[in-house]
Parts: structure tokens; sequence; C-alpha cells
């Protein structure tokens, strides 16, 4: 069974047994409006907690993804390079960014559950 969780930089994580799928949120991708480029991590690349991991362009500005969660990178989703439109259409589904093994629990723990971040949100 996989769980998700958020952070305050607009980035979701999904676990699923040993695996980590990273993303951005539907709220990030309104907020850059439409993505025209994204640069991904290579495989076998370690990234930290809150370390940048990936790049997205929109027409209105450029941000760095960060690693909710230090791990290894075990894939990139290379349909993203090809399309970064994506990024707008499923930014919680299809368009994830990168995955990661080896990542900490207790790291993952800490994160916003789906309510707690809907809450940050509003807040905003």
């Amino acid at each position: 069974m996989s769980e998700v969780r958020y952070t305050d930089q607009h980035e979701w994580v999904r676990v699923d047994g040993g695996e980590a799928t990273v993303g951005i949120t539907k709220y990030a991708a309104e907020q850059l409006g439409d993505v025209v480029f994204v640069e991904l991590p290579e495989a076998g690349r370690k990234v930290g907690k809150g370390g940048e991991a990936a790049v997205v362009e929109s027409v209105k500005a450029a941000s760095e993804v960060y690693a909710p969660v230090g791990g290894e990178v075990t894939a990139s989703n290379a349909a993203l390079t090809d399309d970064p439109a994506k990024v707008n259409a499923d930014p919680e589904g299809d368009a994830w960014f990168f995955k990661l093994k080896d990542v900490d629990a207790g790291e993952f723990g800490k994160l916003m559950s789906r309510d707690q971040y809907d809450e940050f949100v509003k807040g905003l």
C-alpha cells in the first residue's frame, strides 16, 4: 500500500514498498503556469532531504524541485523531457519527476499529510 506526503515547497512523495516517487503538486503546477522545460536528475545520483534534485521552467518562472526525502535516484520520467506540458496535465500522477530508493522512513513521516497540505495551501 502506498502513502503520499507533501512538503511546504509543494513537492509530493509517494512511497510504495522500498521506492519513493516524487513530483510537484497541482498547486505548484498552477502557480507555474505552462511548463516548457524540465531538467531531471540522473539515475545513481544521491540527494539529501531538501537538496535540489530537478528544475522546472514555465513561461512565468524557473523553479527548483527539492527532494522531500533523501535517497538515491533510480529513475527519471523521460516523458517530461519530451513533453513538459504533461506537468500541467497530471502533476500528481503520470507527471512524476523522479524515483528514489533507500529512503529514510523517519524523514517521510515528518512530511505533511494531504489534509495538512490542503490547510497549508489555504493559508497562502
